[in-house]
């Protein structure tokens, strides 16, 4: 029954709630659907960790998704070797971890000590930041328990279980052999979706695409003032 509620119903749950969530939020508060950048109130700080991160997520994304999204048979088929497939997701993953957690850092210890970005910072705000936390630091433990060349496959496990979950046929069974950092990790995720939605998150689906079709915007240079002429005549 835990399996089941773990690995079906919180998923699903954490699903719905992102989904539902993010149509409420369009509907209810688009202004509020922006980032609430806090730029004009600390500069380097936000440079520096805002690029760390966002690469760093980027990369690990896409390391995800050649993982977890992209069967086992896939890479079978192209010659790739479960030890070759570790080796490169090791060169990958822990240098896209290491700048995403590291860009974190910066931008949480920003927030703690600027205090003009504190006295602005809401609770969403935190909420979102205790998840990424859990989230990226599960995530980089369960890589670094993992670099044993013989180590836990998660494309013959986790894999087929999300799947499983997007295709609506979920198998919890795939699941009982996912060690503990594993699972922290994918808990903590769906977490972070479930309260995805009312947080600043939400930027992460804003496409500026009406800025294609706008009219252009014509500045000119104001000229300055001409003085009159002086009348000599008596």
């Amino acid at each position: 029954m835990a399996r089941q509620f773990l690995w079906v119903i919180v998923p699903y749950l954490a699903l719905v709630l992102f989904i539902a969530g993010h149509i409420w939020r369009y509907q209810r508060d688009q202004f509020g659907w922006t980032s609430k950048s806090s730029e004009l109130l600390e500069k380097r700080q936000l440079r520096l960790g805002s690029l760390l991160f966002h690469w760093g997520i980027l990369f690990v994304f896409v390391g995800h998704v050649m993982g977890i999204l992209i069967p086992e048979p896939f890479y079978t088929a192209l010659g790739v070797t479960e030890e070759m497939y570790h080796v490169i997701a090791l060169a990958g993953g822990i240098p896209a971890g290491l700048a995403a957690f590291g860009g974190f850092v910066i931008l949480f210890r920003r927030r703690l000590t600027v205090k003009r970005v504190r006295a602005t910072s809401s609770t969403g705000d935190w909420v979102a930041l205790g998840f990424l936390l859990a989230v990226i630091a599960s995530g980089l433990s369960s890589t670094f328990l993992n670099i044993d060349s013989h180590g836990f496959d998660y494309r013959t496990t986790i894999g087929p279980w999300f799947r499983g979950l997007l295709t609506f046929r979920p198998n919890p069974a795939y699941m009982e052999t996912v060690p503990l950092w594993f699972q922290i990790h994918i808990l903590a995720a769906f977490g972070l979706f479930a309260v995805w939605p009312f947080t600043r998150l939400v930027h992460v689906f804003s496409f500026p695409l009406r800025y294609l079709q706008r009219s252009y915007v014509v500045y000119r240079k104001r000229m300055p003032k001409q003085a009159e002429p002086v009348n000599h005549a008596k």
